[in-house]
Order: structure tokens, then C-alpha cells, then sequence
């Protein structure tokens, strides 16, 4: 088997800033009592400010005046995991949290279905960064191995238990993993590497150390399993963005919502479900929070559009009180089911779906303002169809023929020149709500080669009445 550890070195820096409107400006995130605020990390631009972790708060005043604070939040540093993990679904059913701040998954399975381990391995980076998240990635014939490589590098692929062992051996005894006291007690014994822990007898080290560093030891070399608990994704998706701000306006409630319908798709993927209705709440400091009820006729996870229907929604919405945060919630989420596509599509790629372009309407539009025709149980033409403004199915007419094209009202149609083609076929019915009729119909042709439908009235003779046009 082979696994992949991913690495995230800042996973709570990376998390304020993904939901930040400006994430290369100087940020800080704090910690501490109230009485002395510390800086718990910095990006790269509040570190070339002079800012470091560790310093007070009223120390960073001091040196500079513009950069922003975030609170640092335990359970959020969870919540990303937990989203991460659901992201990584969509690759392998074995994913584990068994690490903090790490994915391991096993990927041997996965490699036919997404190619060879250099275009899987890029497929990875390129959507991690566009989620956000800085990383660190190895893949190794084991999640022990995997974890603990993955401190010193990124990108090695260690393809069987030969190479592993020749990684494995210059790795420092404080990045092997050990247990502090045990690596600790090793280095003061003059050992700096893993290979010479590894060169000394089984028998001493039983006798001098815990039964924990031989597990360890073994684990790396993949003759002891790890008992790993995989994750299971739940069956809903809640996730928020605290604002920093008042916000009063829609734009600027932009930049969160495209972050949190992202998370969603991803989310999505990874359980293989689509989306057909979710929430959206404005939570407000003074008043109940704003819900929004963004609805779909068929299951959706693709992003942009996701994005775009609740954009939609939210313009028509007036914000009478500023915003504190934004929340999605997802709890209606069916199998996704994908388009079926030509192989040999001649339509231009800026061209919309049906199915998306329907949906865009909609959320600009308003539901009722988009309908579709159906067929209604009712043999008088006029009644034979129905606005409707859902997808499910309706019946069709396999055996008889009707025009495309039924007039407001029907006109009486000369008949000289018109040929009859087919007909007469009687229609009586009504009589149940007062508007009886008893009409003869035919297919008539008439000079210009057009093809209509026409009627008699029973028992009159007032000529033919044209009621609709064949395509």
C-alpha cells in the first residue's frame, strides 16, 4: 500500500486569511490572557513590519500601526480539519485525522482512477491553493513513515520499503517523532541520527526506554499498522465567516459568500452529493439573523454556480442592519448526478447549459418569473398544457400529432387552396366545467406548403377554424 501525508504548517494563519478581503496585507493572530495579548503567528507581511510570535501586543503597537488581528480559535483549527478531510474523501475512502494539523490517506487504490502519482500529486497542490491552504505533501508505503518525512520534505515519493529505509535514516532524532523525553535521552547518549537508534540493539532499548519508542520504531518500518479511526463525512454542511467589520452593503458580502459556496462544492465532492437547497444567514449584532432560501430544480456542486445563485438571492435581499458574519447550511443533499455530454459538442464553450442558464434566471429573476410547459390530462387543446416551474416529468403524446404552435384564438381560415391531409378526428369533452365542445379536426396544407391544424364545429357549417401551426 502506499499513503500520502499532507502537511499544513500555518492552518490557522491560512484559515483567517482564506476568509480575509485582503490576505497579503499584515496580519496577526492573537492569544493570551486579556491582560497580556500575545502574538500567536504572523503572515509574511506583518513579519517584514518587524513582528514576530511571541510579542506582546502592546510591543507590536509599537512597531506598527496598521495590521490587522484575528482571535486564535482551537476549534476552528478543528473545523478546518474536518473540512479538509471531507475534501480528501473524494480521493480515497481511507482518510484519517490521526495527526494534528495532517491528512494521511491511502492512495494505491486511487492511482488508476487518478493517474500516476506525479499528475495526482499536482491535481492535489493546485487544489489545495486554490482552497487556500499551504502544504506539505509525501507519499511513503506508510502513514507513520509518510508523517514523520514529511517534516523535512516536501514532494519525496518513497516507492517501496528499500528506499523507505534509506529516507528514513538521516532523519534528526528531534524530527523522527519521538516522544520529547526520549529523544531528548537519546541525544545526550550522542545520538543524532535515526539510523544509529535504529543500529542498537532491540534488547537495550526495551530495557532503558518505554515500550513506546520500539512501537514507534517498528511503525515506521511498517512492521507494526497504526490503528488508524477514518473519517466519516456527515450529512450536512454548516460552516461561517465571522466579519471583522460592520458590513451594510452587498459587495462586500461578496468575497465571503464566493469562499463559503467554494467550501461547499468541495465539500460536495467529497461525498459524491450535489446540492438543491441551502441557507444563507446574515447574522446581525441588534436583530435576528436574515435567512435567505437559495433553492434549485436539480442537484448542483459546481462552484461559480453555486456562487452565482446566491449571489443572485442576496441582491434582492435589502440589508437593514449591518452584518456580523455569514453562514451556509446544507442539510439537503442528494446524489449528484452528472450531465451527459456529446462526445462531439459543436457548441461554442462560452455557451451555458440549459440546466445552469435555468437556474441564473431564476436567482435573478425570481422563481415564478421562469416556467416551463407541460402536458395537462385534458384532450381540448387549449387545456392540454400547463405552466409548471419544477423539473419533474411529465407525460408526452407518443401516438397523436399536435402543433407546436397553438394561436391565442382560433381564426377562421379560407378554404380555398387548403388541402385537407388527414382527418377528421373528434374531439368531445368538457362537459364537467361548462365549456362543452364537439369539434372535428383536421391536418390541412395550404398554398405555402405550411401545415396547420384545423376544426369544424359539429352540427355547423361555418367553415374551418384554424387553431395552431405544425414546426
Amino acid at each position: 500500500m502506499r499513503w500520502v501525508c499532507i502537511v499544513f504548517p500555518q492552518l490557522a494563519l491560512d484559515g483567517a486569511q482564506r476568509v480575509h478581503p485582503e490576505p497579503d496585507q499584515p496580519l496577526a493572530l492573537l492569544a493570551g490572557t486579556p491582560q497580556r495579548r500575545v502574538l500567536q503567528t504572523v503572515n509574511a507581511a506583518a513579519r517584514a513590519l518587524g513582528l514576530r510570535p511571541g510579542q506582546s501586543l502592546t510591543a507590536a503597537h509599537a512597531l506598527a500601526k496598521s495590521f490587522a488581528c484575528v482571535e486564535y480559535d482551537p476549534l476552528e483549527i478543528e473545523r478546518l480539519q474536518q473540512f479538509l478531510a471531507a475534501w480528501a474523501y473524494r480521493f480515497s475512502s481511507q482518510v484519517s485525522l490521526y495527526y494534528p494539523r495532517a491528512l494521511l490517506f491511502e492512495i494505491e487504490s486511487s492511482l488508476g482512477l487518478f493517474g500516476p502519482w506525479p499528475q495526482f500529486e499536482a491535481r492535489l497542490r493546485k487544489e489545495l491553493t486554490e482552497l487556500g491552504f499551504r502544504h506539505r505533501i509525501v507519499a511513503a508505503p506508510n502513514p507513520a513513515a509518510a508523517r514523520v518525512l514529511a517534516n523535512l520534505y516536501d514532494g519525496l515519493a518513497v516507492a517501496d520499503d528499500g528506499a523507505l529505509m534509506q529516507a528514513l535514516a538521516p532523519l534528526p532524532i528531534d524530527r523522527a517523532g519521538l516522544e520529547p523525553q526520549a529523544a531528548t535521552a537519546l541525544s545526550r547518549m550522542g545520538l543524532r541520527t535515526l539510523a544509529q537508534v535504529q543500529a542498537l540493539p532491540r534488547h537495550t532499548l526495551a530495557r532503558r526506554f518505554e515500550a513506546s519508542l520500539l512501537k514507534h520504531l517498528d511503525a515506521l518500518s511498517g512492521q507494526r499498522p497504526l490503528a488508524l479511526a477514518f473519517y466519516q463525512p456527515p450529512d450536512q454542511f454548516d460552516a461561517r465567516i465571522e466579519l471583522n467589520f460592520d458590513v451594510q452593503s452587498h459587495q462586500a458580502l461578496l468575497f465571503p459568500l464566493r469562499r463559503l459556496t467554494g467550501d461547499l462544492s468541495a465539500f460536495l465532492c467529497g461525498r459524491d452529493s450535489g446540492v438543491q437547497r441551502f441557507d444563507l444567514h446574515l447574522e446581525h449584532a441588534q436583530a435576528p439573523d436574515s435567512v435567505i432560501k437559495v433553492g434549485l430544480l436539480s442537484a448542483e456542486r459546481e462552484p461559480l454556480m453555486l456562487f452565482e445563485l446566491a449571489r443572485g438571492r442576496l441582491e434582492q435581499v435589502q440589508v437593514t442592519s449591518p452584518v456580523r458574519g455569514l453562514r451556509l447550511m446544507a442539510e439537503d443533499l442528494p446524489v449528484f448526478v452528472p450531465q451527459r455530454h456529446d462526445l462531439f459538442d459543436d457548441r461554442p464553450q462560452q455557451t451555458l447549459p440549459w440546466e445552469q442558464l435555468r437556474e441564473r434566471l431564476r436567482a435573478r429573476l425570481g422563481d415564478e418569473a421562469v416556467q416551463g410547459l407541460r402536458f395537462h390530462a385534458d384532450h381540448r387543446p387549449e387545456c392540454a398544457w400547463q405552466a409548471n416551474t419544477d423539473s419533474r416529468s411529465c407525460p408526452t403524446l407518443n401516438k397523436v400529432r399536435r402543433p407546436g404552435w397553438l394561436l391565442l384564438e382560433p381564426t377562421l381560415l379560407a378554404e380555398q387552396g387548403v388541402q385537407i391531409l388527414m382527418g377528421p378526428e373528434r374531439i368531445e369533452s368538457g362537459w364537467w366545467d361548462g365549456a362543452d365542445i364537439r369539434r372535428d379536426y383536421y391536418l390541412v396544407q395550404t398554398r405555402a406548403g405550411q401545415q396547420g391544424w384545423a376544426y369544424r364545429i359539429v352540427g355547423q357549417s361555418d367553415g374551418l377554424w384554424l387553431q395552431g401551426w405544425f414546426a
